[in-house]
C-alpha cells in the first residue's frame, strides 16, 4: 500500500479530480481544501499579502493506482506548467 499525496494551486484542484473521477472511478481519496504554506516560488496564505491557497489530495491505495496517479498529474502538470503541482508518494501499512 501506497500513501500518495497532491499538494497543488486551487486552480488546478477541478482537473486533477476530474482526471481521477474519469480514469480511475474507483478510486478512493480525501481532499483538504484549503492549505497554506511556502513553497520554492512561493507563499500559499490566503491573505491579503499571498492570497492564493493550495488543496492537499491524498490517497491509500496500491502500486499500480499510484503509478497512473502519477501518470494523469503529469498530464495536468504539462497543460498547467506555471501552477505548482507537487506528488509524493510514500509506503503505508494499515494496523
Amino acid at each position: 500500500m501506497v500513501r500518495v499525496e497532491i499538494i497543488a494551486n486551487q486552480s488546478v484542484e477541478d482537473d486533477i479530480v476530474e482526471k481521477f473521477e474519469h480514469e480511475l472511478p474507483d478510486l478512493e481519496y480525501t481532499i483538504l481544501p484549503e492549505v497554506h504554506g511556502k513553497g520554492r516560488n512561493s507563499h500559499k496564505n490566503g491573505n491579503n499579502i499571498w492570497p492564493e491557497e493550495n488543496f492537499l489530495l491524498f490517497s491509500y491505495t496500491d502500486e499500480e493506482n499510484a503509478k497512473k496517479i502519477k501518470e494523469l498529474v503529469e498530464t495536468v502538470r504539462n497543460r498547467f506548467p506555471r501552477e505548482g503541482i507537487s506528488i509524493f508518494a510514500v509506503p503505508a501499512c494499515e494496523i
